[in-house]
């Protein structure tokens, strides 16, 4: 698994566009970094930028891109919508894979005492980098912004975890910190007032509001601390402000952890909240990035609300939820710049699913080996796969049957998963047997390499046995998704479940054969015995079935 970190550093410009792409370009100069995302924001003033790479490479990235802010943004002249500190104001690190959030923090306050010692710019480590509990959460640091860090930078409760203890009026200070994904999202209103959006704000945020008497007055504790009504959504940050850009108010949020609030559920209770002051939500701004499965939980969601099926293919999710939350309402929204994973797969995983059907039929048909019959079978079991899901989604919709749609809903998201895993196997089985390729080619001009030429042959070739295995046992299991349509489907769509079943069976079959020809050559006999025998089972099983789904299918048609 690579070591991935991704590294969200926030920048006070967001208006001139030479200064920001010679941040971005400092980025980009540094070997092993993804620049992600760069999004200039003209009411705000500020930049966030998103990249992804190794810790190391991470790390000697944002020092770049700090060392750049510093010398071309004068804070001094600095002015804008968002709460800032400083040149670059907040530089979070995110743990992507392989990488723990206690690694994190150690290369943030790596980061933090380069910073320190090389640029003498001063700063704070925040949420689980934090050195001191008071300085955990951003808002506390960032309390009295730009202007009042000449005082606060040399208050004892207040001295910095890095850098000297002395103003710096033309970077400021900054924040540097490890925390999980954070989503920042902004709702827009059909207002123009900042109060009324901060107000709607207050209603959602965890923190909420102060509660005050008839004078408007805090109320205290016992202990004398202001006591707090709190919002109606937890992890979640918000406040209101007033776009220019945009001649609208939005809910501007952070929400710290999706798993707590997702975005729709966000979306949702903006508007509710709204709707009781007499305000209507227009749509919503994604700020950075977003991980697929919020967009992909946030279509489903708005799916079940219309008493819809679910299982559709992951893009007609992303556009339901893309529409149902208005995200392209003030620019356009394309996911393959805005979903992370999108931005970070190795085009070259899918090098064979990406291609037309055309390409596919053609790069099979020529003189190369691969992809050959085991890709092949994935691909029959995905589309097998495909039919059972088509008659699923198109049963939810039929007239006079409301009442069945989320039973057909819930086998045509199955049917959708299994699709999804055979699709995947197209490219896995050619790759394994580009494996065993690459273990022949190993050199074995002594005892030594021919030892480790075996073993890398041997390793490669049990691969390149389990790979059409895991696709006999999908196909399989896609039986179960098409023997139910072919009983409770549309009956005008048997046709494609018996289509569906040959596929299926043609699947198993040949995958089958390809679990042979490796097992074959496997030194490990018991495990190709083993593999043998359950992959007879299957194919036995696959057989039967198969015969009995068509009896099935020719009733039904009437022959």
């Amino acid at each position: 698994m690579k070591r991935l970190i991704e590294c969200v550093p926030n920048f006070s410009e967001g208006r001139d566009q030479n200064i920001i792409d010679k941040i971005a370009a400092s980025i980009a100069a540094v070997d092993g970094v993804k620049l992600l995302d760069v999004d200039p924001g003209k009411a705000t003033n500020r930049t966030v930028m998103t990249m992804v790479g190794e810790p190391e490479r991470i790390i000697e990235a944002a020092f770049q891109a700090i060392k750049t802010a510093s010398e071309l943004i004068d804070m001094c002249k600095h002015t804008g919508e968002h709460p800032r500190m400083g040149a670059t104001d907040v530089c979070p690190l995110i743990p992507i894979s392989g990488v723990t959030m206690e690694e994190c923090v150690k290369f943030a306050h790596q980061l933090g005492e380069r910073v320190g010692k090389e640029l003498g710019i001063s700063g704070y480590f925040y949420e689980s980098a934090a050195k001191h509990a008071q300085r955990k959460n951003l808002a506390d640091i960032r309390s009295g912004e730009y202007e009042g860090f000449a005082k606060k930078i040399v208050d004892p409760n207040w001295k910095p975890d890095f850098g000297p203890a002395t103003f710096n009026a033309k970077c400021g200070a900054m924040v540097i910190g490890a925390r999980n994904f954070l989503v920042a999202y902004n709702i827009n209103l059909n207002t123009t007032s900042t109060r009324r959006a901060n107000a709607i704000a207050f209603d959602v945020r965890e923190q909420g509001r102060m509660q005050t008497d008839a004078n408007g007055k805090n109320i205290l504790d016992k202990n004398g601390e202001p006591i707090r009504i709190p919002g109606t959504l937890k992890s979640v940050k918000a406040i209101g402000w007033f776009i220019e850009e945009y001649g609208v108010a939005q809910i501007s949020m952070n929400l710290t952890d999706i798993t707590v609030t997702s975005v729709h559920h966000a979306f949702d209770e903006v508007c509710d909240k709204a709707l009781q002051r007499g305000i209507r939500v227009t749509g919503s701004e994604l700020v950075g990035l977003i991980p697929l499965q919020s967009l992909v939980d946030a279509g489903k969601y708005f799916l079940q609300k219309q008493k819809r099926s679910i299982g559709v293919p992951e893009s007609e999710l992303i556009k339901i939820a893309v529409k149902s939350l208005g995200l392209d309402e003030l620019k356009s929204f394309d996911p393959e710049k805005k979903i992370i994973e999108y931005l970070i797969r190795d085009e070259s995983d899918r090098k064979l699913v990406s291609m037309s059907v055309e390409k596919f039929a053609d790069e099979t048909s020529s003189e190369s080996p691969a992809p050959g019959g085991g890709s092949v079978a994935a691909l029959c079991g995905a589309m097998g796969a495909s039919l059972a899901t088509m008659v699923a989604n198109l049963s939810s919709h039929k007239r006079g049957w409301d009442d069945k749609w989320e039973f057909f809903s819930d086998w045509a998201e199955k049917g959708q998963t299994l699709k999804n895993k055979l699709i995947r196997l197209v490219d896995e089985d050619t790759a394994a047997f580009n494996k065993i390729m690459d273990a022949f080619q190993l050199s074995n001009t002594n005892e030594e390499e021919k030892s480790l030429r075996k073993q890398a042959v041997q390793n490669a070739t049990r691969y390149a046995t389990e790979i059409p295995f895991q696709v006999m046992q999908t196909i399989y299991e896609s039986l179960e998704v098409i023997e139910t349509m072919a009983k409770d489907g549309m009956k005008s769509s048997i046709s494609d479940i018996g289509v569906a079943a040959l596929c299926a069976e043609a699947g198993v079959g040949g995958a089958f054969l390809n679990v042979k020809i490796n097992a074959a050559g496997l030194d490990d006999k018991i495990f190709a015995e083993d593999i043998l025998k359950k992959g007879q089972d299957i194919m036995n099983k696959t057989h039967q079935k198969a015969a009995e789904l068509m009896v099935l299918v020719n009733q039904k048609i009437g022959i």
